[in-house]
């Protein structure tokens, strides 16, 4: 059964077939807590819960709750975020760069996640927007093979890799690490989505857009390696735990090949088919 897992003001809801939200420690009589953390232990209980949802009893809507800023980030606190590089062809072409022979793998501080309607603090003047699809990984993983891969990732949700761009180059070889973790570099949303819910999770639309300006479009079908691979590649080094995060690369039309980096008052919209859309507002830093 489908489940769809937000957080609203801090605590785990799960949304219905009508886009409604209902608080999981209510609707679960308690057999699930208030943390969103908690409930990615438990998808066979949250698909049996999303079953039995009475549209009429939500307490608000997932719309209602974007508009309002009351949606956090679905998975809060995750224990790492890994991100990968140039996963798209065009997106290399683009940044001159050689496709990678393996997964190019660098790593997101955790403390910049954030929702799906919060502001991008930019202390920058080469702030960039990159769309990525992005597994929440739902049981420890430890040397899967590529054929079973997909069976760890509890579900999808969209993301943004904010990059400072300045501060990505400042150093030889780069460092990624530090000019894509800034505070508010993360945002992530507006749920996760369980993956029985695509007709093909490997194969969603992908798009960007600032200012209400298309910037990125694709397909995630069209990653060099896929998720298989990604899982895979990742769990033969180092364990990966339950509510990492894994965000898989962004297609073409990245603001640092046009030189149209992103200025105090823009707004990034990210959708990703299936799961939703994201719109944060970028401020000064």
């Amino acid at each position: 059964m489908p489940f769809r897992l937000a957080n609203l003001d801090g605590r785990a809801v799960v949304v219905d077939t009508n886009d409604g939200l209902h608080d999981l420690e209510s609707v679960s009589s308690g057999r699930l807590g208030n943390d969103p953390m908690a409930a990615l232990e438990q998808p066979a209980l949250l698909a049996s819960i999303t079953s039995s949802l009475d549209p009429k009893a939500a307490s608000t809507t997932v719309a209602a709750a974007l508009a309002a800023a009351r949606l956090g980030a679905p998975v809060p606190r995750p224990r790492s975020v890994f991100a990968v590089g140039l996963n798209y062809r065009t997106h290399a072409a683009e940044s001159n760069m050689e496709v990678p022979e393996n997964p190019l793998v660098f790593t997101k501080f955790p403390s910049c996640i954030t929702g799906p309607t919060t502001d991008v603090e930019l202390p920058t003047r080469f702030g960039d927007y990159e769309v990525e699809l992005v597994l929440v990984i739902g049981k420890d993983a430890r040397r899967v093979p590529p054929e079973r891969a997909w069976d760890y990732v509890f579900g999808l949700t969209v993301g943004q890799d904010v990059s400072d761009r300045q501060l990505q180059f400042a150093a030889k070889p780069p460092h990624f690490d530090l000019g894509k973790s800034r505070d508010t570099f993360g945002p992530t949303g507006p749920v996760v989505v369980s993956l029985d819910s695509f007709a093909n999770p490997a194969d969603l639309a992908i798009r960007s857009e600032v200012n209400g300006e298309q910037r990125q479009s694709d397909r995630t079908s069209n990653m060099i390696f896929d998720v298989p691979t990604l899982i895979a590649y990742l769990s033969s080094i180092l364990t990966l735990r339950v509510g990492d995060l894994i965000f898989t690369g962004t297609p073409e039309g990245v603001g640092a090949s046009s030189k149209t980096f992103l200025r105090a008052g823009d707004v990034i919209t990210s959708t990703i088919e299936g799961i939703g859309t994201m719109t944060n507002r970028c401020i000064e830093g």
